[in-house]
């Protein structure tokens, strides 16, 4: 595995759309800063899911992992996971975070705030791209339209990364 470096994401981000939107002022060396979709407030020892505002794709021979950034961590924001983001997965990301702050105050984390720090890596091997049910997770139909295209190009097995999305939707209707 290689960590991407700066230009090649930005290759990357251009082709497949790897992070949408993208903002150029979100790059932070040889990774990408998410940020959070909505405001929240967490209370000391409260558990919450915060989904980001942008979406993801992993595109073949690349995987993506996730750190937090240290701000949130001094302030006593502990990440429940270490998350990996599997090749093929298209998405809002979902970051479990606990308040773990000595003085037991609130901690805000503001719509927009960098929040994530998401990095990408080269793999080797055979594919194995993500099939499960949090594909198009937190993404309205006209998002998942947009990158079907994408996918359809990148890879060959497109029905079978999207068939646990498009069944879930068949019963929603």
């Amino acid at each position: 595995m290689c960590v991407l470096g700066k230009d090649k994401l930005i290759e990357l981000i251009k082709r497949y759309r790897c992070v949408h939107p993208f903002d150029q002022g979100l790059l932070d060396g040889d990774s990408y800063i998410l940020t959070v979709k909505e405001e929240t407030t967490l209370n000391y020892l409260e558990h919450k899911n915060l989904i980001s505002y942008e979406i993801v794709f992993t595109p073949p021979n690349y995987v993506a992992f996730l750190t937090a950034k240290s701000f949130y961590g001094r302030m006593g924001l502990s990440f429940l996971n270490a998350a990996k983001v599997h090749s093929g997965f298209v998405g809002r990301l979902v970051l479990e975070v606990v308040n773990l702050n000595n003085e037991r105050k609130p901690i805000t984390i503001r719509r927009g705030d960098p929040f994530m720090h998401i990095t990408f890596f080269t793999r080797e091997g055979s594919l194995s791209p993500y099939v499960g049910p949090y594909q198009f997770q937190h993404m309205t139909d006209e998002e998942v339209e947009a990158y079907e295209p994408i996918l359809r190009e990148a890879f060959s097995n497109y029905e079978e990364l999207t068939k646990a999305w498009f069944k879930a939707r068949k019963k929603a209707t």
